[in-house]
C-alpha cells in the first residue's frame, strides 16, 4: 500500500501540468487564507471573542466565510453570498424553464450563462448580508458606531471581498484542481483544527477519556460511512443494438449507466446551511430594532431556531429534501432515455422511450431515499450528541466532517483522472 502511494506521488508530481495545477490550487489557497486575517478596522478584539464564544449561529456562518467571520476580515461573508444565489437560481429553474434548458441542455456554454446569472445575484446578497452583519456587531459593542460613509465604505470592503474569493475559486477550478468554492470552505475548515485541537488539550479532562475515546471512534465510523455512501453507486445494465452496414456488424456491446447512491453530494448539506442561517441572520438584526413588537417578535423566533430540537428537526428536513431536490435538478431521466435511444440502447426488459425514463426514476428515488436519510442523519448525529454530552464543540463536527471527507474525496478523483490521462 505504501508502496502504491508513493509511486502514485511520483506520477503526480513528475507531470508538469499536474505539478503546476497542484500549485496553483496550494497559492490561490494560500491567497485566501491571507485575505481572511486581514481585518476591518476598528475591531474590539474582546467583545468579539466573546460573541463567538457558544455562538452556535456565527459558528456555522464562520464556515462558509473561510474562517473570515471570526476575525472580521474584508472577505468576512466568504462565499455565503454566492452559495445563496446559487441556491435561488436552482429554484428559479423550477419555475422557469428556460432556466431549466440552460442549465441542463445548453452543456458548457449554459452552465457558463448560468453561473455569470448567480454572480450577478450574488452582489446585491453581499451587500443585505454586510449592512446587516456591520449593524448586528455595532449593536453588540463589537464595532464602534459608524458614520454613513465608513458604513458605505465598509459594504463596498465586504463586497468586493466577497466576490474577490468568489473569483479565486473559480481560477481555482479552472486553472488548478478541484471545485473552488469546495476547497475553499475546505481550507476554512481545515484552518481551525490547529485552534480547536489547542483548546481541547487546554481543557483536557482525564476523566472524559472513554469519552474522547468514544469520540475518535465515532468519527473514524463517520469517515468510513461518508466514504462508503458517497463511493456506492447501482449500476444499470444498457446493451448496444446490433448494426448491419454494408456486411460489416457494429453494437452489440453491453455496458452499464451507473446511478450513484448520493447523487448529490455535500451540496444539500450547504443549502440546508444556507436557508437555516440566512433567517438567523434576518431575526439577529431585527432583534435590536428600536420598534418594541418587531424586536419582541424576531427574539420569540430566535429562540425557536435556537431550541435545539427544532433545529435539529428542520436541519435533518431541509437536508432531505434537498438532496431531492438537488437531484432532480442535475440527473433528468427523461434526457438520459432520449440520449440512450438517440445511440440505439436500451435496458434489457425495458422499453426505449418512457418506459425507460420512468424505470431510471423508480430506481433513482430508491437509491435518493438512502443518501437523503444518510445525509440528514449525519447531519444532525453531532447536534445529537452535544445534547447528550453538553460538549459544544460537537455542534458543527458533522458539517465540516461531511465536507471535509466529501471534498477530500472529489479532489483525489480529480488527481487519479489526470494521472490516468498522463498514463494514457
Amino acid at each position: 500500500m505504501f508502496a502504491v502511494f508513493i509511486n502514485k506521488m511520483r506520477l503526480v508530481f513528475g507531470d508538469p501540468v499536474l505539478r503546476t495545477r497542484i500549485i496553483l490550487t496550494l497559492a490561490f489557497l494560500v491567497l485566501a487564507r491571507v485575505l481572511a486575517v486581514v481585518p476591518i478596522p476598528g475591531i474590539n478584539s474582546s467583545a468579539l471573542a466573546s460573541l463567538f464564544n457558544g455562538n452556535q449561529f456565527l459558528s456555522l456562518l464562520n464556515i462558509f466565510s473561510g474562517g473570515g467571520l471570526s476575525s472580521l476580515s474584508i472577505v468576512m461573508l466568504g462565499v455565503s453570498p454566492y452559495i445563496t444565489a446559487s441556491i435561488i437560481m436552482q429554484l428559479l429553474t423550477l419555475m422557469f424553464p428556460r432556466l431549466k434548458e440552460m442549465y441542463q441542455e445548453e452543456g458548457d456554454a449554459g452552465r457558463r450563462r448560468f453561473a455569470q446569472y448567480s454572480r450577478l445575484l450574488s452582489v446585491p446578497l453581499a451587500v443585505i448580508q454586510g449592512f446587516a452583519f456591520l449593524t448586528l456587531f455595532q449593536k453588540q459593542g463589537v464595532l464602534p458606531q459608524l458614520g454613513l460613509g465608513t458604513i458605505v465604505l465598509d459594504i463596498l470592503i465586504i463586497t468586493a471581498g466577497s466576490m474577490l474569493l468568489v473569483w479565486i475559486g473559480e481560477l481555482i477550478s479552472e486553472f488548478g484542481i478541484g471545485n473552488g468554492i469546495s476547497l475553499i470552505i475546505f481550507a476554512g475548515i481545515v484552518a481551525t483544527l490547529p485552534a480547536a485541537l489547542g483548546q481541547l488539550a487546554f481543557t483536557f479532562d482525564p476523566s472524559q477519556l472513554p469519552t474522547y475515546a468514544a469520540m475518535l471512534v465515532l468519527v473514524l465510523v463517520v469517515i468510513f460511512g461518508v466514504v462508503i455512501i458517497t463511493e456506492a453507486e447501482r449500476p444499470i445494465p444498457v446493451t448496444y443494438a446490433k448494426q448491419v452496414r454494408g456486411g460489416r456488424v457494429s453494437g452489440g456491446m453491453q455496458t452499464y449507466l451507473p446511478l450513484r447512491l448520493n447523487q448529490a453530494g455535500v451540496i444539500p448539506i450547504i443549502f440546508a446551511l444556507s436557508i437555516l442561517l440566512f433567517p438567523q441572520m434576518i431575526l439577529q438584526f431585527l432583534s435590536g430594532s428600536t420598534s418594541a413588537a418587531v424586536a419582541h417578535a424576531a427574539t420569540s423566533l430566535l429562540s425557536l431556531l435556537n431550541n435545539v430540537w427544532f433545529y435539529d428537526i428542520a436541519y435533518f428536513l431541509l437536508v432531505f429534501v434537498f438532496t431531492y431536490f438537488y437531484t432532480a435538478v442535475t440527473f433528468d431521466p427523461d434526457q438520459i432515455s432520449e440520449n440512450l435511444q438517440k445511440s440505439g440502447a436500451f435496458i434489457p426488459g425495458v422499453r426505449p422511450g418512457e418506459p425507460t425514463s420512468d424505470y431510471i426514476s423508480k430506481v433513482l428515488t430508491r437509491l435518493t431515499l438512502v443518501g437523503a436519510l444518510f445525509l440528514g442523519f449525519i447531519a444532525v448525529l453531532p447536534l445529537i450528541l452535544r445534547s447528550a454530552t453538553g460538549v459544544q464543540s460537537l455542534a458543527i463536527g458533522g458539517t465540516a466532517l461531511l465536507i471535509v471527507v466529501t471534498v477530500v474525496i472529489d479532489l483525489v478523483k480529480k488527481v487519479d483522472a489526470q494521472v490516468s490521462v498522463r498514463e494514457y
